[in-house]
């Protein structure tokens, strides 16, 4: 990711141009990881499901003990203050973040009502449709709520995510295809994964080791509004060898085609083009700005 002109920065009740420093040394969130962040994406002048990320990174702060300080409706006037800074038509990927300031008592614990805040506006421009990635397996799994902060986007659960894309990408693949707790397929290490078969669509359900995505929930939506069968279930890795298709879903590139899954190799399907079709029809409907 570039840095500079194409960066802009919400902080302290301003927009700034670059890349500014927003996190102090001391900060809790800088020195214990009580991070949390959301992304959604400008394309075309088009905001998919903006109001749908900002009520998330809410959520997340909650999740993660940290007190969320701006509300929904505010966060997405913010944003769309920043985005008409850029030319028309610019791709921008939009990160709103909230970080922990001060600890409790213990200085573990989060302070209530001690909150940082930004929006980081970055010019990143969507992977071309042609884009494809290949899965390889990772010896690491996703975690429980038990032992970690999974039902938030928080930055301290990608460490792990980051290990998992180094061990695939050291055998020549492009991401990993990862395991709940129990050995079931989850998602891959940076997106949600779906998979053809028959004519039928197959997507992990939701089972609290990882987070179902906005995107992923609008690619279900759109595919049975079209007639397609839809299933939330649980899936194997057996399963996904015998799938006719396979693709990734999420926020930075919408639609990823998945054209191999260790030595199994897939072609770009006909539901895999019609998810990313019926996407972007739905985006130009819904347009936000």
């Amino acid at each position: 990711m570039a840095t500079g002109s194409n960066i802009r920065t919400y902080f302290q009740g301003t927009w700034h141009d670059g890349d500014i420093p927003v996190m102090k040394a001391a900060d809790h969130g800088a020195w214990l990881g009580t991070t949390v962040f959301d992304g959604a994406r400008m394309i075309d002048g088009m905001i998919p499901d903006l109001t749908a990320h900002c009520a998330r990174v809410n959520r997340s702060a909650r999740a993660l003990m940290i007190t969320p300080t701006v509300t929904t409706e505010r966060m997405v006037e913010l944003v769309r203050e920043g985005l008409a800074l850029y030319p028309k038509g610019a791709p921008i990927y939009i990160r709103p973040m909230y970080w922990a300031l001060d600890g409790g008592t213990l200085g573990v614990d989060p302070k209530p009502d001690a909150t940082g805040f930004c929006i980081c506006l970055e010019e990143i421009p969507l992977a071309p449709p042609s884009a494809s990635t290949t899965l390889g397996y990772t010896s690491f799994e996703r975690p429980v709520l038990a032992s970690s902060i999974v039902n938030a986007k928080a930055g301290c659960l990608y460490p792990n995510n980051a290990r998992m894309l180094m061990e695939v990408r050291a055998r020549g693949f492009g991401n990993a295809l990862v395991a709940d707790a129990l050995g079931n397929v989850a998602e891959s290490a940076t997106a949600n994964v779906f998979m053809i078969r028959d004519g039928e669509v197959f997507t992990p359900i939701a089972n609290g080791t990882f987070l179902a995505g906005i995107t992923r929930a609008r690619h279900i939506n759109n595919l049975r509004a079209d007639g397609a069968t839809v299933h939330e279930t649980v899936l194997s890795f057996d399963d996904f060898k015998e799938a006719d298709e396979v693709f990734l879903s999420g926020n930075m590139s919408k639609v990823t085609p998945v054209t191999a899954i260790e030595d199994r190799q897939y072609q770009v399907g006909p539901m895999t083009r019609r998810a990313r079709d019926l996407y972007w029809d739905w985006a130009a409907s819904d347009m936000l700005i």
